[in-house]
């Protein structure tokens, strides 16, 4: 049998060669170019963004025109979704002066620009950078942006949560001094003396993600994360974190060997051995993970394929303390946090739901216009959340009529129904370029549909998540929602059924390659079924599962 090393893919190579994250992307935007070659465009996720093209702009491409219209999507990274008035009101000229005149709240509580030209490039970071926001590490195989219940509750407990989020995304930031010299103009470094204490000179074999919930507010969905952390508490005191790790939502169709997963517990840590436990478990993924095929390099397949018993053995190695078992805690709750809110200090907080997470003005729905208003009269400190919606915090008592009034003169609708609430989509065409279907713009429509079937059915009043991706990645996390819709090829999708709200549990397919117009007919007979034989308090996920996956699958046959 050969005991010969797998073949490293390409992208080990990239970095391994690019000196930190260097390679050659300032050379290739002094030149002129429109886009960067294959090492630079693995490269340039590291410093928060992807190279994109206009997959619309394709059907109308003359034949002796260029290839393909190059554009970039630019992320911030920002910990807890934290983000003041003034920086909100420069993100919205930016992306106004450089992108798409959009700007997009993400499933992992940052913003991302749609639609950045190269010569726009080095102005919309380094001007993003001028806020004191960043996008170092929002993409690329590093720790990504660290997610944090949004509510500003005025609580130990979620003040520590944001504390320690922002901690952990310091701690695990990048070191290379490369974002700073080709983006913000800093003095080169010299060879020899530069380090990445954490990650080595080939970072992580693919993306980490990090996020803390509390039993009662999984907002983040803990279970998604490649490193889950539930704080414990006692009264309103953090007295340590359950740590889940392998959490992931990623597959390719036709790739058994790929698979969405739900994070397993791991252990318990005091809050003092927070950075140390988190450390312990990014190294040994950077020490374990397949650096052969990236489509099974995520933590997940070394918890899939090792076990719990074995993953806890390993990470014991790189502890320096006892790595104690996890506590038994149950998580309940998934709040939204939307509508008029009371801090607990006397100001109030808004939540305002953001379909898709898009701000957007078109026609006569003003929804950039109407936040901007509220942001520039109000000045209230602001929180994105894992849903993709806004709020507004630090109000006082006085300030709900003059927003509701901005709403209503910008028609921004200020009540959603609770379906269209739990929903979430990613991108997908035309900007992104893994999507094989639509997602972002055909989800509104869909809804549309469901809400007409749900009200029919005096369903309305559940709440039942749907969350649609153009592709298999699961970028919303899709395969663990109550409904979970998956780009399959063209206008056909996958449905999924059976996850639930607080995200514990994995989905199952209900019906592979269903034209878009078919999905809600398609879930119909299933949701009158559940309509008709539910019990007491019984969600629509927990009785595809009661149910079963035959059962289910026999309900929706033609």
């Amino acid at each position: 049998m050969s005991t010969e090393a797998p073949k490293l893919s390409p992208v080990e190579g990239h970095k391994s060669e690019s000196h930190l994250l260097r390679g050659t992307i300032a050379l290739e935007m002094a030149q002129g170019h429109d886009h960067f070659g294959d090492a630079d465009k693995s490269l340039i996720k590291f410093h928060g963004f992807y190279q994109q093209d206009d997959r619309d702009a394709r059907k109308t491409r003359q034949k002796d025109g260029p290839a393909k219209l190059y554009i970039f999507m630019v992320r911030c990274k920002i910990p807890g979704g934290k983000v003041t008035a003034e920086q909100y009101l420069a993100l919205d000229k930016l992306c106004e002066q450089y992108a798409n005149d959009t700007l997009r709240i993400t499933s992992r509580q940052g913003f991302q620009f749609h639609g950045v030209r190269m010569p726009g490039l080095k102005a919309i970071i380094a001007d993003i950078n001028k806020t004191l926001l960043t996008t170092l590490g929002a993409c690329g195989d590093v720790n990504r942006n660290v997610m944090a219940p949004p509510a500003p509750i005025a609580s130990p407990l979620y003040d520590t949560l944001q504390a320690d989020a922002d901690k952990l995304a310091a701690h695990f930031a990048p070191r290379s001094g490369a974002y700073h010299e080709i983006w913000l103009d800093g003095e080169k470094v010299s060879g020899g003396e530069e380090t990445e204490p954490i990650y080595g000179k080939v970072y992580l074999p693919r993306k980490f993600k990090i996020g803390f919930a509390l039993p009662e507010d999984n907002s983040v969905d803990v279970f998604a994360q490649d490193l889950g952390l539930i704080a414990l508490a006692e009264g309103e005191k953090i007295v340590g974190y359950n740590m889940l790790v392998g959490g992931g939502m990623g597959m390719t169709h036709g790739n058994a060997n790929t698979f969405p997963h739900i994070g397993q517990p791991m252990g318990f840590i005091n809050p003092d051995q927070l950075q140390t436990a988190a450390e312990a478990v990014v190294e040994l993924f950077r020490d374990h993970g397949n650096r052969a095929d990236r489509k099974r390099a995520r933590i997940k397949y070394l918890v899939h394929d090792w076990g719990v018993a074995k993953f806890r053995e390993v990470l014991a190695t790189y502890l320096p303390f006892p790595l104690v078992l996890p506590k038994p805690v149950e998580v309940t709750g998934f709040p939204l946090h939307l509508g008029w809110n009371p801090q607990g200090d006397g100001k109030f907080y808004y939540g305002l739901s953001i379909e898709n997470g898009r701000i957007k003005d078109e026609g006569d729905f003003r929804l950039k216009t109407a936040v901007r208003l509220i942001v520039e009269k109000f000045r209230p400190r602001l929180r994105l959340t894992p849903m993709q919606d806004i709020l507004f915090c630090d109000l006082p008592a006085k300030a709900l009529a003059g927003i509701e009034e901005i709403l209503a003169a910008h028609n921004v609708p200020t009540h959603r129904s609770l379906v269209r609430q739990h929903s979430m989509a990613c991108p997908a065409i035309p900007t992104c370029g893994l999507a094989i279907a639509e997602a972002e713009r055909a989800m509104p429509a869909l809804i549309d549909q469901l809400e007409e079937t749900l009200t029919t059915l005096k369903l309305d009043e559940e709440k039942i998540s749907i969350r649609m991706t153009g592709c298999p990645n699961g970028c919303v996390r899709t395969y663990q929602s109550d409904i979970g819709v998956v780009g399959r090829s063209g206008d056909k999708y996958t449905i999924f059924v059976g996850g639930n709200l607080v995200g514990s549990r994995l989905a199952y397919v209900l019906k592979d390659l269903v034209p878009l117009h078919d999905i809600v007919p398609t879930l119909h007979p299933l949701l009158a079924r559940f309509q008709s034989e539910r019990s007491a308090a019984e969600g629509f996920g927990d009785y595809c599962q009661r149910l079963g996956e035959d059962a289910a699958r026999a309900v929706v046959q033609n």
